[in-house]
């Protein structure tokens, strides 16, 4: 793998992080993969069809995302990304601004498009 596709894992990140704040699921279906495992910032771990409900349900609705210090490295098939994002939105009718640590894996499915196979996520306090 080189620059071009190290180019290719911003971009999807990018679309995630958008996809993300305007709750556009139809996006978040594309970027994700039906078998994602995401470990969230409490320790749960939560499923595709869990993230897209979130949204979908309007329980979970983010009104920003700051990215810093994303890193990415690539290896035979598969990016790793790690990255700090500050997160304000609204969970459960409570309004959230935290610090996150999220690293991510993004693999190629089997028509060739890069999703985010598993993810994890830390809260920094």
């Amino acid at each position: 793998m080189n620059e071009e596709h190290e180019l290719i894992i911003q971009t999807l990140e990018s679309r995630l992080q958008n996809a993300m704040l305007n709750s556009n699921v139809d996006e978040l279906n594309e970027l994700l993969a039906d078998d994602l495992i995401f470990t969230n910032h409490v320790g749960h771990l939560m499923t595709k069809q869990d993230d897209l409900n979130l949204h979908k349900s309007g329980i979970l609705t983010i009104k920003n995302i700051e990215l810093k210090n994303l890193n990415i490295k690539l290896l035979d098939g598969v990016a790793l990304v790690n990255t700090e994002a500050r997160i304000i939105g609204i969970l459960n009718n409570q309004i959230s601004e935290n610090n996150f640590r999220f690293s991510r894996i993004w693999s190629k499915n089997s028509n060739d498009l890069w999703q985010v196979i598993m993810a994890h996520s830390t809260l920094i306090t």
